[in-house]
């Protein structure tokens, strides 16, 4: 009886033993471990990819999308884009948040409809017509067929950061105009703002949206 009681009592100790070892290797020390070095070797990212403007001030993420809008006015389902910014690409789940007031996750996916699909068709139609018709100034009118395809589809994930060099051109005349700037000095800046393909070869040329207008904000505030 006593040997049965002592080999439960070594057993719960050899138990309690290799949780508190389990608990201190796993639970704190791995922890630990991975985010010091992510923050070490790899701060940007372990932290998200914070963009901030010039203030500090952290007003998004390099990997999400956010959308520029008018408030939504009475009446109205859908807000208006704010012309005086660079647009994203149509986006599922973008709103607002505490850090910024446009800008919130709400869902990500696309419409997984097919090509044919009349729905799809009507609205990539209908977004086509409002890309040249917001675009379109007094001394340059946008063609439909300029308007790239990102410009009237979400990406797979519907939260895509990046819109072509194409596009961003396509909208700096508008922008320039919204701020009363010089569209030379837009398209400068667009060019500044263009990231290569990645290793110089994958992917194709894009432009962050939200660095762009963070660049654009300062251009209007020096002009």
């Amino acid at each position: 009886m006593n040997n049965s009681v002592g080999n439960t009592a070594r057993l719960i100790g050899a138990g309690l033993r290799a949780l508190l070892v389990l608990t201190l290797v796993t639970g704190v020390l791995y922890p630990l471990l991975v985010t010091g070095v992510a923050q070490g070797l790899f701060h940007d990212k372990a932290n998200g990819s914070e963009i901030k403007d010039s203030t500090g001030r952290v007003v998004g993420s390099e990997l999400i999308g956010q959308k520029y809008e008018l408030p939504l006015k009475k009446g109205q389902e859908t807000p208006a884009p704010d012309l005086k910014w660079f647009q994203p690409r149509p986006s599922n789940g973008l709103g607002e948040n505490t850090v910024n007031t446009r800008y919130k996750l709400l869902l990500s996916g696309a419409t997984n409809r097919s090509g044919d699909n009349e729905e799809l068709i009507q609205w990539v139609k209908d977004a086509k017509a409002a890309v040249v018709k917001d675009n379109s100034t007094a001394g340059y009118k946008v063609s439909p067929a300029d308007v790239p395809a990102e410009a009237v589809t979400s990406s797979a994930s519907g939260l895509d950061p990046h819109i072509s060099p194409e596009y961003a051109k396509l909208q700096a005349h508008r922008v320039a105009e919204k701020n009363h700037l010089d569209v030379t000095a837009v398209e400068k800046l667009v060019n500044a703002h263009t990231d290569d393909r990645v290793l110089g070869f994958m992917g194709e040329p894009r432009v962050n949206v939200l660095k762009l207008n963070i660049a654009l904000k300062e251009m209007v505030a020096k002009h």
